[in-house]
């Protein structure tokens, strides 16, 4: 039998997105969020739900653009000390010894350590709350070609993604193969 624990904010699994932004000034920032995921398959688009007080959040309206770098396992720390500090009183980039790399495509900066990364350009913004959803056209993914399989696509096996687990607050990594997506299931009929 189920047990109610209540509305609360837990689902699995939970990214870990770095978002990537430029202040007014120029200065690159960045911040972990884990409410986010896919929203649009064409275009595609990415949505990320930020509080409206966030650092982040006023940089996004600004610029209109943003990044999502997908940090690897071996960058948990970095990953975490991104959402517990604040831009406005911390250039984030150098005291996690990270490195900013200005797309070329968006007005907004990337990790250049983390292996992969979504350009995106703001479409569109809903108020659902305490957060704002921001949705945001993926104009490129850039992945290093050291975790590229050999079709040319990501290897989750070599990103080597985590997941935040928001029960529990702490990180997980990714599991082992289970089974291939829309075949599996064909077993049924």
């Amino acid at each position: 039998m189920k047990r109610s624990i209540g509305a609360k904010t837990i689902v699995y699994p939970t990214p870990v997105f770095i978002v990537g932004t430029y202040d007014k000034a120029g200065k690159p920032d960045i911040m972990a969020a884990a409410w986010g995921g896919i929203s649009c398959s064409n275009p595609p688009c990415v949505s990320i739900s930020l509080q409206k007080h966030r650092y982040t959040y006023e940089n996004i309206l600004e610029r209109e653009a943003f990044t999502v770098s997908i940090p690897s396992e071996e960058h948990v720390m970095e990953a975490d000390y991104s959402g517990i500090v604040s831009g406005r009183n911390a250039d984030k980039f150098e005291k996690a010894g990270l490195t900013p790399v200005k797309s070329e495509l968006v007005d907004a900066p990337y990790v250049g350590e983390f292996p992969m990364v979504l350009e995106c350009k703001l479409v569109h913004k809903a108020d659902l709350g305490m957060h704002v959803q921001l949705n945001g056209e993926i104009i490129d993914v850039k992945v290093d070609e050291s975790v590229l399989d050999p079709d040319g696509n990501p290897d989750i096996k070599k990103v080597k993604p985590f997941l935040y687990d928001p029960a529990g607050r702490a990180y997980y990594s990714i599991g082992k193969y289970l089974a291939k997506a829309f075949n599996v299931g064909k077993e049924i009929k």
